[in-house]
């Protein structure tokens, strides 16, 4: 059956009518099988579209930026197919889930359940990893739970059972009158109340068990919370190593280990005051029954009349009859899955936590500039407006022999490292009169570092914490070297590799090793189906691109296009079928080497059963769907409508397809004949070696459009966000402490300025908008405050914001709609009954230019508000660049957060374009492609080419073939990504690039050149 487009709007009436026809229909139901039927959908500003999709196939969404195809994908189709399967759920559960809010659509039949795997995932939390993200982790700690052979931490031995013989050896060594008691394990971080555990043990005798660390009374009435996890440990013994103790210590163990399962506690205790009480006839013990009786010897045995108050030793001896060292003692507990896992007590690391790091105040950063002045170069006391940080510094200046006004440079290392750390005498510190009666007091001081950890811990306000942090830094844990777990699991070995082997080498060698793991017959046996499971899903890894990222990898620190990548091929490892899956742009990030491997997963996933809707902009993808459905045919309020559907064909010929008139080549966007000189100037990189980067050394000319490129974790963000960006904030006066990992940037007096312009929000409220963040607000709102009726009535400016009392609508605040908490239903947003969603109040409304309102100019469209400013020449200018970059169809009052992030990137370049040009600045953009449509790119490379014939330098990261052909220098990394990257491949014009054989990005460029060849350009 043909696809049915209908982008005229019915009357509601009738499209029930054709509903309720279609579902009485037999025919339907089988239709409803094989296609996703989509009727009337007006999501955002779709047209009221009517469509349908084959079933099981590899659909593509293409379209010019803002055409709608998002709206149709993820909130239309994927929204629709979440809220169905929220809505079988109770609504107890529904409270606890989020919730979407029904689609504009008139229905939608033969929906599968929705995955969605977008780039906007990726998790913020610093224990999550691409291990444990992927599953594999948790397949790995499986794997060495049930298989690995624990060896010694000390001497690397393999550790062998224990008798219990051996263990009253060790207790025997201690030193005499060690005083300690001897433990059973027998609840080991479980939740519950534990009431008929606590009742067997009274019923066989025991008094005492330590709960949680504290030990109580089995006779007491305990009452455990069951929502929190336990430990309980039976006291059996209480002892003082003495000669002859050995035959009562045998029989203690003993009745440990029957009663723990193997495992024996000695908790060595110490005393905290060496008074003892004189007054007692004898002293208490416990026998391993839990029977007492009296002493006969004063000093002996001890139980609950000595009066010494006892602590327990840090470090207790673990004894059991599995697994321990014969020289060094070494003691493991039975292996399990949770020894290995560094988000349990079990298995992380006790210094850092699981989290292989420690965040510390950096020297560096509290002292980013050694040239300033003493009282100048601690930057986060410069900021303060107060005199008691300069007192200090003068006391302690006084103290130790220098001037605050002497450069921190000039003093020597030890002042340097009292200043920071602190001195070990008192030493007299004058405070200024408005802080304490006194005049001063004798004290120790601190030290700066130790005194901002003490700021920072104690403080209250998350805004001081917040302006602390920047001077923060993550420093690997000096225990277990940033690999998160504690020694006992970092010393198990599965044949020739521990767990840290496998988690800190690339996905590739990962894969490599697993394959030549050497196991016994055993092992093997054990291991066939989990070992089958973690290679299956490393090389899922691989054929998305990412071989060059490691287990270990913090999750937050992937880029958006690596987490989708990475959820795909979790979701390929899981094997569902009969799933509808919604891409976000998959090949985000991705080098053209790369691409095919990405498209053979797609496919996989595809012929699984699954139906895949991939919004897309990449050429190759296009070409590889088995449906394409093109929507436009411009952005905004000029699109949402369907304009060609089926096979990639239908698209190409149809006349009003923007995309197929660039793949048809109907449309091209020219390669430049001549590549700009520059000014002669350079950026000179040196030494640069941070992460992969191989101690680089590269230069960067200026007053051209130059492209960094190279293969996904080659090091092109290492070298400019990480290290070239610091350095010039260092130069231009920034508290940014200039990076340790390359030499100072030669060449930086011939810039001004240094301008990043990537894809964060330009706002993170609904009050920031284009036209607040572009300046064009301002500007109006001037313009209302000049008109007749304004002047009348005595309005300022201010009248007209709607984020300041007085012109506002008060009832919502200024933001047009109030909203209301539906419990376990989503949130609803209600426009405001009293402006109307107008966001002013009727008095500010009532002031007209040209007849609109400040309202209606907001709701104007970019397009529309520049016709409407064209005699206003500043708001006109500004306008003008919003058009350039291609966001005419955004609407100036729309709101920053509903922006995506190439038009977030897009205002900012505009507003950028529209300064004055000083010729001495350094924009850095982070693959502004990203989201753009081949004639987005196009106008986005206009606005780039403008930039720098005005003097500029233009330095873009970049995957896309089409800038890069047009940049006049090119700077390739590679060869590989990961510790296979880092070099510098090839630097050149775009033509001496494409004749490299050793570069990846050379090989596509040849190919885009040959079939777009430059054209001169004509005057």
């Amino acid at each position: 059956m043909p696809d049915r487009v209908n982008g005229s709007k019915k009357a509601n009436g009738s499209k029930k009518a054709v509903a309720e026809s279609h579902d009485s229909h037999p025919a339907s139901h089988a239709i409803a099988q094989n296609t996703i039927r989509i009727r009337g959908a007006r999501q955002h500003n779709l047209k009221d579209i009517d469509l349908e999709l084959p079933r099981d196939r590899l659909i593509v969404f293409t379209g010019v930026s803002g055409s709608g195809k998002s709206s149709l994908a993820f909130d239309t189709i994927f929204a629709e197919g979440q809220r169905r399967y929220v809505e079988s759920l109770s609504a107890y559960a529904r409270q606890f889930l989020g919730q979407v809010d029904k689609p504009d659509v008139d229905a939608i039949e033969g929906l599968s359940p929705a995955i969605s795997i977008d780039q906007k995932s990726t998790s913020h939390n610093p224990r999550s990893t691409v291990g444990t993200v992927t599953e594999i982790y948790d397949y790995l700690r499986l794997l060495y739970g049930r298989a690995g052979i624990p060896h010694c931490p000390h001497c690397d031995r393999a550790i062998s059972p224990q008798s219990i013989d051996q263990m009253v050896d060790r207790v025997m060594e201690l030193p005499d009158r060690t005083r300690f008691q001897v433990l059973a394990p027998v609840v080991r971080g479980k939740k519950g109340t534990h009431k008929k555990q606590l009742s067997s043990l009274a019923a066989d005798g025991f008094v005492r068990v330590r709960i949680n660390g504290e030990v109580r009374e089995l006779s007491d009435a305990i009452e455990l919370d069951k929502n929190q996890s336990h430990t309980i440990e039976i006291v059996v013994d209480r002892l003082v190593k003495k000669a002859g103790l050995e035959e009562r210590l045998t029989d203690s163990l003993g009745t440990c280990l029957k009663h723990s399962g193997g495992i024996a506690v000695i908790d060595i205790l110490q005393e905290e005051s060496r008074v003892r009480s004189q007054e007692s006839g004898g002293n208490v013990v416990e026998l391993p029954t839990g029977q007492s009786l009296r002493a006969a010897e004063k000093g002996g045995d001890y139980g609950a009349s000595d009066s010494s108050p006892l602590t327990p030793h840090p470090s207790p001896l673990v004894f059991s009859e599995n697994f321990a060292c014969p020289e060094h003692g070494a003691v493991m507990e039975e292996l399990s899955p949770r020894l290995f896992s560094f988000n349990s007590p079990y298995g992380a690391c006790p210094a850092c936590h699981g989290l292989g790091s420690h965040r510390k105040f950096s020297a560096e950063l509290v002292v980013p500039n050694p040239d300033l002045p003493v009282y100048a170069a601690i930057a986060p006391w410069s900021d303060k407006d107060n005199t008691y940080y300069l007192s200090l510094l003068c006391s302690v200046a006084a103290a130790f022999g220098f001037d605050i006004q002497t450069p921190w440079s000039q003093l020597t290392d030890e002042q340097r490292h009292i200043l920071l750390h602190g001195s070990k005498e008192a030493i007299w510190i004058e405070v200024d009169s408005r802080y304490r009666q006194s005049k001063g007091y004798q004290r120790r001081y601190e030290g700066a570092l130790p005194l901002l950890e003490k700021q920072y811990q104690e403080a209250n306000s998350d805004v001081y914490k917040q302006k602390l942090e920047q001077y923060l830094v993550d420093q690997p844990c000096e225990d277990c070297k940033g690999k998160r777990l504690k020694p006992e699991a970092l010393s198990v070995k599965l044949g020739q590799f521990r767990i840290a082997d496998l988690t800190g080498v690339s996905i590739r060698d990962c894969l490599n090793q697993v394959n030549s793991i050497e196991l016994s017959p055993r092992q093997a046996q054990i291991a066939e189906l989990v070992v089958r499971e973690i290679k299956a899903r490393l090389q899922f890894l691989l054929d998305v691109g990412l071989d060059y990222l490691t287990l270990n990898r913090t999750a937050m620190t992937l880029s958006g296009g690596e987490a989708q990548r990475i959820r795909l091929a979790t979701q390929i490892g899981s094997g569902l079928t009969g799933v509808l899956y919604v891409l976000d742009e998959p090949s985000i990030g991705l080098h053209q080497r790369d691409n095919a491997r990405l498209l053979k997963t797609l496919h996989r996933l595809r012929n699984l059963g699954n139906t895949l809707i991939v919004v897309e902009h990449d050429e190759e993808t296009i070409r590889a769907a088995d449906y394409v459905v093109d929507i436009g045919p411009g952005a905004g309020v000029h699109g949402g409508r369907i304009v060609s559907h089926g096979s990639l064909q239908a698209m190409l010929d149809a006349p009003d397809s923007l995309t197929g008139a660039y793949l048809s080549g109907r449309q091209v966007i020219t390669t430049p004949a001549q590549r700009r000189s520059g000014n002669g100037r350079m950026l000179k990189i040196r030494n640069a070696y941070r992460n992969n980067l191989k101690q680089i050394d590269v230069d960067i000319p200026l007053g051209k459009l130059v492209s960094v490129t190279g293969v996904s974790g080659s090091g092109k963000s290492t070298l400019i966000n990480e290290l070239l960006y610091p350095s010039l904030q260092n130069h231009f006066g920034s508290k940014t402490p200039q990076p340790k990992e390359m030499e100072p940037i030669g060449g930086l007096s011939a810039l001004d300025k240094a301008i990043v312009i990537d894809q964060s929000p330009i706002g993170r409220t609904p009050r920031s908008n284009p036209a607040t963040y572009t300046g064009t607000f301002d500007i109006v709102r001037d313009v209302f405050a000049e008109t007749i009726e304004a002047k009348a009535r005595g309005y300022k400016p201010g009248q007209f914001s709607f984020n300041v009392k007085g012109g506002r609508c008060e009832a919502c605040g200024g933001q047009g709609v109030n909203v209301i908490e539906m419990n376990f239903l989503p949130d609803v947003y209600v426009q405001c009954e009293v402006c109307k969603g107008a966001r002013y109040n009727r008095e500010t409304l009532q002031v007209k230019f040209k007849g609109k309102s400040i309202a209606d100019v907001l709701a104007m469209t970019v397009d529309e508000a520049l016709e409407f400013c064209k005699n206003i020449p500043q708001a006109a200018a500004k306008l003008q660049t919003l058009v350039d970059v291609g966001l005419g169809y955004v609407r100036l009052g729309q709101t920053a957060p509903t922006l995506s992030g190439g038009e977030a990137q897009r205002v900012k370049l505009a507003t950028e374009l529209s300064r004055r040009a000083t010729g001495k600045t350094l924009y850095l953009i982070d693959e502004p492609t990203t989201g753009l449509s081949f004639y987005d790119v196009h106008k986005l490379l206009d606005v780039l080419q403008r930039l720098v014939d005005k003097g500029n330098t233009v330095l873009v990261i970049e995957h896309n073939l089409d800038v890069i052909r047009c940049s006049d220098w090119v700077i390739d990394l590679g060869p590989e990504g990961g510790d296979r990257g880092g070099e510098i491949i090839a630097v050149g014009t775009p033509e001496e690039v494409a004749e490299s054989t050793h570069s990846y990005t050379g090989k596509y460029l040849k190919q885009v050149l040959e079939q777009y060849p430059p054209v001169p350009v004509t005057a």
